[in-house]
């Protein structure tokens, strides 16, 4: 008997000779969605959503160099399955408990290749696999994917496979997007009855997916093929020239088989839905490691502030003493990282320490005041030298790597982030990833890969106006769902979007105070940065008290009202305490929220609200104490761009 974890295993087997049939049928654990998969010459497969159509007649296939294409696609045998389990994730993202329920039909078939499809409530997901032993070479993969209308697509147009994959999400009507327009992944499809969020996760030793359109109410897939020679573009200390590629997408060498990708479509019938999503995270690898060291928290981050300190008596920049500032600073408000970003090494070597920097005497004195220091490279630097570098960090005592710059997810690059999770677990060492592809599964199985980024983010105020409210309020339903995203937010200079300036080296936001404010309850990241100067966080002590407190992981998430690009209003759980986040788009907005979510107790609520003026001077902001339960409703007024955040603790 099962009791915590409760698990129903249903196998049907037919075997050759009795698997005649070439259409086989499969229901959600709900029936909402229905999915009927045909094997005929091609393997082709159609969703429905209360009877509905969502997507027609789609085309799945996976081609190894030397397959028998004159042989006949069969099913020799298929099973179906039921799993219905509740899960502890390691590092839990939106809750403590995630439960895994889900039917599956895996049709094994002739040319030692299966597929199988699994349907949640919240979507559906296929693979392939194969038992095949040897060396296998992956020439191509087929990925169709019909709608049943021309829907709109918020497309994350790219230009290269050379990429950050930070992009806006682009509105286009399916027809409209040609084959030579393509986009990474994730992104969202409209279909009108629901929205449905296509991605993968489980992505290894293989490359990542992306997406291109046909002019037709299809998106294909398409694949970077394998690399074989490149090397730094002339002038550049990180970017890189391809110069040869294979012609595969992926090159293995198999013992007993192995499973490919999961191709994933999160369906929300409503906009909500999206925002508590786990795919992603559910059809990833198991856990490889013990995770016990792993500890989620908020970083003090060098990099966006470039060093801005005043009211100190040393010249700021990357020295020791501006970095011992960062830890004072940490260490008063409880923060549990700093990060070194660029500048701490000579970018030819990541042990070649510039003299105006100790890193030794930061981390131990970090150490004194329960900071821990987290250090920034390039990862082909840090290839070139990892295990020596790796030990090195860790007989220093650094808690974490960031590395960036990669920018790119062929077969060779995917699986250096295997490696590097690997090799950095066994040493205790946090990995975050930046100048990355999208979180396809890889925390599951390491998960002190804490967070990446992938994700247009506040660091584009540097140098650009469109980190909008509106993108804002895009990012939660679509890149958030495939994983953490490292959108490094927390502006102390906020500006409407009349008063926005772009200015490299003192950035502000185009959003209230507030709106950032509530991005520490909204946007998911175990790993979570605070963007802004040290001086100026100081400075605005209330806010950043206030921020302090916000967890960066959640016992139990509610979702109370959400429209894509629009607005957000979610409550999440930490042990006793709840916090509230709104943000709000380009309209001034009022809400009132009920907290029914809350125990039979009372809670003093602390929030803090946009000021009356913070429609022309978006810093401002009002605080507000006030004794809450279940019955109690709220009015909540947002200024255009704005926010409202609330802090909830139970009473004795």
């Amino acid at each position: 008997m099962f009791t915590a974890l409760q698990r129903m295993l249903v196998t049907v087997c037919f075997f050759m000779g009795f698997a005649h049939a070439d259409s086989y049928q499969l229901s959600s654990p709900d029936g909402k969605l229905a999915l009927i998969v045909n094997i005929k010459q091609k393997i082709s497969y159609s969703l429905s959503l209360n009877k509905t159509p969502i997507i027609n007649d789609s085309f799945a296939e996976l081609n190894f160099r030397n397959d028998d294409l004159t042989t006949k696609l069969a099913v020799v045998s298929l099973d179906r399955n039921t799993v219905n389990r509740v899960l502890t994730p390691h590092v839990k993202q939106k809750s403590q408990k995630i439960t895994e329920h889900y039917n599956e039909i895996v049709l094994r078939l002739n040319d030692k290749k299966s597929i199988t499809f699994r349907l949640y409530n919240q979507g559906l997901a296929y693979r392939f696999s194969t038992t095949k032993s040897g060396v296998i070479e992956v020439t191509n993969e087929v990925v169709a994917v019909n709608f049943a209308k021309n829907h709109q697509v918020l497309f994350p147009e790219e230009t290269s496979f050379i990429s950050h994959n930070e992009r806006l999400y682009l509105p286009k009507q399916l027809q409209d997007i040609s084959d030579e327009q393509f986009a990474s992944l994730p992104l969202l499809v409209d279909a009108e009855i629901a929205k449905v969020v296509f991605t993968e996760t489980a992505l290894r030793d293989y490359p990542g997916m992306w997406i291109k359109g046909s002019n037709d109410n299809a998106l294909h897939g398409t694949f970077p093929k394998s690399v074989l020679q490149s090397e730094p573009k002339k002038g550049s200390d990180r970017n890189e020239k391809i110069i040869s590629r294979a012609n595969y997408l992926a090159k293995s060498q198999l013992k007993n088989g192995r499973d490919f990708p999961w191709r994933v479509f999160a369906v929300g019938q409503n906009d909500a839905d999206l925002l508590t999503n786990q795919l992603s995270y559910l059809l990833a690898d198991e856990l490889a490691i013990d995770p016990s060291w792993i500890k989620p928290g908020k970083v003090a981050w060098d990099w966006w502030n470039a060093n801005n300190l005043y009211n100190v008596n040393f010249k700021a920049g990357i020295n020791t003493q501006t970095y011992k500032y960062y830890i004072d600073f940490a260490a008063k408000y409880g923060l549990e990282y700093i990060i070194l970003d660029e500048g701490w090494h000579h970018l030819d070597d990541v042990l070649n320490i510039k003299n105006e920097i100790d890193v030794k005497e930061i981390i131990a004195y970090g150490k004194t005041k329960n900071v821990e220091v987290i250090l920034w490279v390039i990862w082909k630097t840090l290839e070139n030298n990892l295990d020596h570098a790796l030990d090195e960090f860790a007989k220093w005592g650094a808690a974490g790597i960031k590395v960036d710059f990669m920018q790119r997810d062929d077969q060779t690059m995917v699986q250096y982030y295997w490696k590097v999770a690997e090799k950095a677990a066994k040493h205790k060492l946090l990995v975050n990833f930046h100048g990355s592809y999208k979180p396809a599964g890889l925390r599951r199985t390491f998960p002190n890969v804490i967070t990446r980024e992938g994700v247009r983010g506040l660091e584009h105020n540097k140098w650009a106006d469109y980190i909008t409210a509106e993108h804002n309020l895009t990012l939660p339903f679509i890149r958030q769902l495939a994983g953490p995203m490292d959108y490094t937010p927390g502006a102390m200079i906020n500006s409407q979007p009349e008063n926005f300036r772009i200015i490299f080296n003192r950035p502000m936001s185009k959003t209230t105070r507030v709106h950032q404010m509530a991005m520490y309850v909204i946007f998911e990241s175990p790993l979570q940065m605070l963007a802004d100067s040290p001086s100026n966080y100081l400075k605005e002590h209330e806010t950043t008290n206030f921020i302090s407190k916000i967890p960066t992981v959640w016992d139990e998430t509610s979702v109370l009202s959400a429209k894509l690009s629009d607005h957000i209003i979610i409550a999440r759980r930490l042990n006793d305490e709840w916090f509230i986040g709104v943000m709000g788009n380009g309209q001034e907005r009022e809400f009132s929220i009920t907290l029914s979510f809350l125990s039979h107790s009372d809670y003093q609520m602390e929030s803090f609200a946009d000021g009356i003026n913070a429609d022309t001077f978006a810093s401002d902001y009002q605080t507000k104490t006030q004794l809450v339960n279940s019955k109690s409703k709220i009015k909540i007024k947002l200024a255009p761009n704005g926010g409202w955040v609330a802090r909830l603790t139970k009473q004795d």
